[in-house]
């Protein structure tokens, strides 16, 4: 697939099928993800694959944060948390490096692990699959990155949904660069 042509017809798609996806296809995306630029080259995303109960465990401590901020919630809003990760067959969590260096800004780390969300979207479209960036107050959490094997003040660029696409839709194509660019020459 051409690369122009995957970049224009990319699109999220929030609704895929249950079917797993085979591990070679996932370490194709990760491989993607892995090929994202950065500035130091010190490579600052962490992946977090997770598939099968994996998505269930990442379910019941989603449900566990939010007891704990909201007790009284009745049991069908855990329910309805506790089942969040399970829209998806694969769920790569994209965490970043805090910088290892005084002359490494945080914020360098973080487009480059954006980087890598964005290489893994394209390929999983080129692949022919269903995919969704999503953030949130998850992305923040503190107990679902430490279930994750983060530290607390580590942030997660996202969580990818990926998986084959229930549908086929056509998509409109996004407005121009035009209202968003100036040109600055002579």
């Amino acid at each position: 697939m051409d690369i122009f042509e995957t970049i224009k017809n990319r699109h999220s798609v929030g609704k895929v099928k249950a079917d797993a996806l085979p591990r070679d296809v996932i370490v194709q995306l990760l491989e993607a993800g892995s090929q994202a630029p950065n500035h130091f080259k010190v490579r600052p995303w962490r992946f977090v694959v997770l598939t099968g109960n994996g998505r269930n465990k990442l379910g019941d401590v989603m449900a566990d944060s939010l007891r704990a901020r909201q007790p009284d919630l009745p049991p069908e809003g855990l329910d309805k948390t506790r089942a969040l990760p399970l829209r998806a067959p694969v769920i790569i969590a994209v965490g970043v490096d805090k910088p290892t260096e005084a002359k490494i800004p945080d914020l360098e780390n973080y487009a480059a692990a954006s980087a890598a969300c964005q290489n893994i979207l394209l390929a999983a479209h080129a692949l022919s699959l269903g995919a969704i960036w999503r953030t949130g107050d998850w992305a923040r959490d503190a107990k679902v990155k430490e279930f994750l094997g983060f530290e607390s003040d580590q942030h997660i660029a996202g969580f990818l949904y990926i998986g084959y696409p229930e549908s086929v839709g056509e998509y409109p194509l996004r407005p121009s660069f035009e209202d968003r660019t100036v040109w600055i020459s002579s």
